[in-house]
C-alpha cells in the first residue's frame, strides 16, 4: 500500500506554478503578477512538489549569471513557494535539494537567489551564503542575494 504522504517531484510549466505562487508570493495582487520575467525561456525550468497528487510546492530556475559573485555557469532560484498549510515541514529543503541535483547534472557551478529577508535563516540552513547588502524589490519587500557553489 502506498504511503498517503508520499512526496513526488516533476517538471511543470510556469503557469502551473501559479496556484501556489499566487497565494504565497503575490497575495492580494492580480494573478498576472505571478508571471516572472524569464519564466518561458528554453533554459528555464519549474519544479512542482506533489503530495497525494496535489501541488503543494514550486520553484523556478533560470539560467542567469551573477558576476558579482562568480562569473561561472549559474542559475537563479525564483518564485519558490510552499502552500501555506504545508510550510514548516521541511518541504522547501527537499525542493532545494531536488533543484541542486538537476543543476549539478547540467554542470551548473552556482545557484543564487534574491532571498526575502524573512527567508535568510532557511537558506542559511540549506548551505547558502549572503552576498552584499539588503535591498528593496519594489512592491515585494526587502531582499538579499544568497548563493551556493554546487560543484
Amino acid at each position: 500500500m502506498k504511503d498517503q504522504k508520499e512526496l513526488t517531484f516533476k517538471l511543470i510549466s510556469a503557469i502551473e506554478t501559479y496556484p501556489v505562487r499566487h497565494p504565497v508570493l503575490r497575495a492580494g495582487k492580480p494573478l498576472s503578477s505571478c508571471e516572472f520575467s524569464g519564466d518561458n525561456l528554453k533554459t528555464t525550468f519549474h519544479i512542482g512538489a506533489y503530495q497525494n497528487n496535489q501541488l503543494i510546492g514550486v520553484a523556478s530556475l533560470l539560467q542567469v549569471k551573477n558576476t558579482s559573485i562568480l562569473n561561472v555557469f549559474a542559475y537563479q532560484l525564483r518564485g519558490m513557494a510552499i502552500a501555506n498549510e504545508h510550510q514548516g515541514k521541511g518541504l522547501g529543503k527537499k525542493i532545494i535539494n531536488y533543484a541542486e541535483t538537476i543543476l549539478k547534472e547540467k554542470g551548473v557551478l552556482l545557484l543564487w537567489m534574491n532571498a526575502r529577508v524573512s527567508a535568510i535563516p532557511f537558506y542559511t540552513k540549506c548551505g547558502y551564503t549572503k552576498s552584499g547588502s539588503i535591498f528593496e524589490i519594489q512592491k515585494v519587500g526587502p531582499h538579499v542575494v544568497m548563493f551556493k557553489k554546487l560543484n
